[in-house]
C-alpha cells in the first residue's frame, strides 16, 4: 500500500489526500467522519482533504443526510490523470522548445566529476548527425568505443584522434603516439574533445590527480579552435608516422623555441 501512495503522490496529491481516496475505494459511500476512520486521516483535516479532492475530480459529493462521499472509479483516475499531464507535456514541449530557441547559442556549460564528463561525452556522439570528431585516450576509450563505433557503422563519418594503441579503432583513426606523456604534462593532465555537426563542441581534460572538468558550447570561435586543433594534430600524427619519430626529436632539440612550444619547457 506505501508504494500506492507514493506513486499517487508523483501526480500531485497529499499523503492525506492518497489516503482518503484509497479509503473511499475499499469503502463508499460513506460520511466525512467513516472515511478519517478507515484511512486514518486527521479528523480535523478530513473535511478539508476531501474538499480538495472534489476540487481535482477524483472524489464526488453524494447528496444524502448526512453527506457522503463516493471516489471516482480507479481507471477513470488514471484515465483522466494520463490525459492531463499527456496534455500538459505537449504544451511544455512546444513553449520550451521556442525558448530554448531564443537562447543566446554563446553559452559555455561547465561540467565536472569524471561520471559528469563522460555522459555529456557520449551524448555529443549520439547526437551528431553530419559528422563526428573526436580526440581522446586510451584511458576514456572503453567508455565510448561502442558509440562511437556504433555510430560509424550507421555510416556516420567519424574522425578520431587516439592517445592509445594501435589496435583501437574509432571510426578513420589516426594514432597519435609521438610522446603523449609530454603532452599530458604540458597540460596538466588528457585534452579531450569531441566536436559535432561543426557545431557543438565538448572540450574536457582528464587527470589522474583530480576530477575531470569540461565545457561544452555552441560558440561558433570555440568549435572553430577546436576543430583546427584537432585538424592539425592530425595532420602533424601523420607527418610524424612519415618521417619518424626520430626525426621530430632531432628538429626539436636542434631547435630550442620549437622545443619548448612542444613541451612548454625551456630547453637545458
Amino acid at each position: 500500500m506505501e508504494d500506492v501512495l507514493k506513486e499517487l503522490q508523483k501526480f500531485g496529491f497529499s499523503q492525506y489526500e492518497c489516503k482518503a481516496y484509497i479509503g473511499l475505494l475499499k469503502h463508499s459511500p460513506v460520511t466525512g467522519y467513516e472515511v478519517s476512520k478507515r484511512s486514518g486521516v486527521p479528523r480535523s483535516m478530513i473535511y478539508e482533504v476531501l474538499g480538495k479532492l472534489v476540487d481535482k475530480g477524483a472524489v464526488h459529493i453524494v447528496p444524502s443526510d448526512p453527506v457522503t462521499y463516493a471516489p471516482l472509479a480507479g481507471k477513470e483516475l488514471i484515465d483522466r490523470l494520463r490525459h492531463d499531464f499527456e496534455s500538459s507535456f505537449g504544451y511544455l514541449e512546444e513553449k520550451l522548445l521556442a525558448l530554448e530557441s531564443e537562447q543566446e547559442m554563446n553559452v559555455i556549460l561547465r561540467i565536472s566529476t569524471n561520471d559528469h564528463v563522460i555522459n555529456e561525452l557520449k551524448d555529443m556522439i549520439e547526437k551528431a548527425e553530419e559528422e563526428l570528431w573526436l580526440s581522446v585516450w586510451e584511458q576514456q576509450i572503453p567508455f565510448i568505443q561502442e558509440a562511437a563505433n556504433k555510430r560509424a557503422a550507421e555510416k556516420l563519418p567519424v574522425f578520431s584522434i587516439v592517445f592509445g594503441p594501435p589496435e583501437v579503432k574509432l571510426g578513420n583513426t589516426t594514432h597519435h603516439n609521438m610522446s603523449p606523456e609530454v603532452a599530458e604534462k604540458r597540460m596538466g593532465g588528457r585534452l579531450t574533445i569531441a566536436a559535432r555537426d561543426n557545431k557543438e563542441v565538448l572540450i574536457a581534460n582528464f587527470s589522474p590527480q583530480t576530477n575531470a572538468w569540461a565545457i561544452k558550447s555552441e560558440d561558433p570561435a570555440l568549435v572553430l579552435v577546436a576543430m583546427e586543433y584537432m585538424r592539425h594534430d592530425l595532420m602533424f600524427a601523420e607527418l610524424v608516422k612519415e618521417v619518424g619519430a626520430e626525426k621530430v626529436e632531432g628538429l626539436m632539440k636542434q631547435n630550442h623555441s620549437l622545443f619548448h612550444v612542444v613541451t612548454g619547457n625551456r630547453f637545458i
